[in-house]
């Protein structure tokens, strides 16, 4: 497995997996007590559901990166957007309407990255998929 690695190279990799999995425990154990405080409140509100989504999320990407060994730049981008969404209905009672101007222009602007570099990593997909089916790769 590491024949052709050096040293330092195995040792990032060790250390990319333990970090991965502390994120994975700590998103497991926050979502956990998120659910056993919604339990104990017996009462459910759009920024819990928002919690939990980013929850989702987080898990969603490591288990993206397991399974295609990178992170689409998209996903953290999408968790920035729903944060951000969380932060508008958390804040919005006491917040100066411009701060939420500038908070859905922030998503705004999230969301046009988020599809440009969605279409950037399809026109990439296309270009390999061609080499590939020209036999240059």
């Amino acid at each position: 497995m590491f024949k052709d690695k050096n040293l330092i190279q195995t040792l990032i990799w060790f250390g990319e997996q333990g970090i991965l999995l502390v994120i994975s425990l700590a998103t497991i154990g926050a979502a956990l007590i998120e659910v056993a405080r919604i339990i104990e409140m017996m009462t459910v509100d759009l920024s819990d559901l928002f919690l939990l989504f980013i929850y989702a999320e987080v898990l969603g990407m490591v288990a993206i990166f397991y399974k295609d060994h990178r992170i689409p730049v998209t996903l953290p981008i999408i968790i920035a957007i729903t944060a951000l969404t969380r932060m508008i209905v958390l804040q919005t009672k006491g917040l100066e309407p411009i701060n939420i101007i500038f908070e859905a222009s922030g998503i705004l602007l999230l969301a046009i990255a988020a599809y440009i570099m969605s279409a950037k990593e399809r026109l990439s997909l296309d270009k390999l998929k061609e080499k590939k089916a020209a036999g240059r790769v």
